[in-house]
């Protein structure tokens, strides 16, 4: 056996508010306790290391037909608020060199949470394929966006279109995006793989928000977690440090083909089981990775030469557009946005500290965008880039009930 890590952070009820002094226990499958502790200010553990199969049995294609070794060991995980509320995560899925990052809500928007497989590994609906180009809603009111725009929440229906007693789960898009990547691929693929992936997940994800695709036919929501529909997403599951990484890197960026509009319908397929004319094969993008294909490549050896990779400009619920990257030495009224938003945080996650809103990135705003960095799982370089405006911008719509 390897060993992975995983890190457990606890909110109540939102991302923006951690719970403080929650009570938390790791058992594994065996349904011994590995790990018992309590939460810290920021609502957080410290990161656990725990056993893990060998990492080349998630790099092997499984062999259609034979009974083949799961590449991930399952943790259950239990969370007791100081109020007395209870979440349990069962089937948490930890791979060898890799970091599961746990988020636990109290109280969820579901009581049960279990973790199934990856789709990769088969036991998934086969999607039903579709038609690439989709028709625009009528042009009518705020039915036609001009641009593809990166929504602040994404509206998953957990079942089958036509099923309407489902539930509809409320998630912001990047961590929606984190979730599928995690729910269908192995995390300790290569960088490239992960990346092009990812990059069909949000573009797929982008068609179905700029066509109305949903909303169109008269239902409510988003996107289903149906892959027989959609991608596969599974609520409260854990996503990967690598896939987070990636994911906070590039959300806002997708794929289209040269002379349309609209984000590419980015359909794929596990390319063992299930394999399909241009459509992207995720084995087969593992495969082109290990020759050393870049993510653009990758695509364009699935999708056609004709591809591009575009970058929406706007992301809603964002208060101030990133207009370019803050490091020490900058000054301007967008570090003072940045220390405003900082001071607020800093009243739900005190490890931040206060600033002067002076618009001077010195050394302490470099360290206080260091420190939500690290409480956020994020890359700490105390620079903030678009992930990091991003995030800062969401977590101080959280905190500040903007988003109400």
């Amino acid at each position: 056996m390897s060993n992975g890590r995983i890190r457990v952070s606890v909110f109540s009820p939102t991302i923006g508010r951690p719970e403080v002094g929650a009570a938390v226990t790791i058992r594994n499958s065996g349904g011994e306790i590995v790990f018992a502790g309590t939460t810290d200010n920021e609502g957080k553990l410290p990161s656990v290391t725990v056993s893990a199969p060998p990492e080349s049995i998630s790099l092997t294609p499984p062999v259609p037909g034979e009974e083949n070794e799961l590449p991930f060991s399952e943790l259950d995980v239990t969370a007791v608020g100081e109020g007395g509320e209870v979440s349990e995560i069962r089937g948490v899925q930890i791979y060898s060199g890799t970091e599961a990052l746990l988020p636990v809500i109290l109280p969820g928007q579901s009581d049960d949470i279990d973790i199934p497989a990856p789709a990769i590994m088969g036991g998934s609906a086969e999607k039903i394929p579709e038609e690439e180009v989709k028709a625009l809603p009528f042009p009518e009111g705020t039915s036609v966006l001009p641009q593809p725009v990166i929504p602040e929440i994404i509206i998953v229906h957990d079942g089958v279109p036509s099923d309407r007693d489902a539930k509809n789960y409320y998630v912001r898009f990047a961590d929606y995006i984190k979730n599928v990547a995690s729910s269908e691929i192995f995390a300790t693929w290569p960088r490239e793989a992960l990346k092009a992936n990812i990059l069909a997940i949000i573009s797929f994800t982008l068609n179905r928000v700029y066509t109305e695709w949903y909303r169109g036919k008269g239902f409510d929501f988003t996107i289903t977690n149906s892959t027989a529909y959609d991608q596969s997403f599974i609520y409260g599951r854990n996503v990967f440090s690598e896939v987070s990484d990636i994911v906070d890197e590039i959300f806002n960026i997708y794929i289209a083909r040269q002379g349309m509009e609209q984000p590419l319908f980015a359909q794929y397929c596990d390319g063992i089981r299930v394999n399909r004319s241009g459509w992207l094969s995720q084995w087969g993008s593992k495969e082109l990775a290990d020759r050393g294909y870049s993510a653009l490549r990758i695509l364009q050896s699935f999708y056609g030469r004709d591809i591009e990779l575009r970058t929406a400009d706007k992301v809603e619920g964002i208060p101030v557009s990133f207009s370019g990257t803050l490091r020490e030495g900058s000054r301007g009224e967008n570090v003072r946005v940045i220390q405003r938003q900082l001071n607020r945080i800093s009243e739900n996650f005190p490890l931040i500290g206060k600033l002067s809103v002076d618009g001077i990135y010195g050394p302490k705003t470099a360290a206080s965008v260091r420190t939500f960095q690290q409480i956020f799982n994020m890359p700490q370089s105390g620079i903030v880039d678009f992930a990091t405006w991003y995030r800062i911008s969401d977590i101080y719509v959280a905190v500040a009930g903007l988003a109400d």
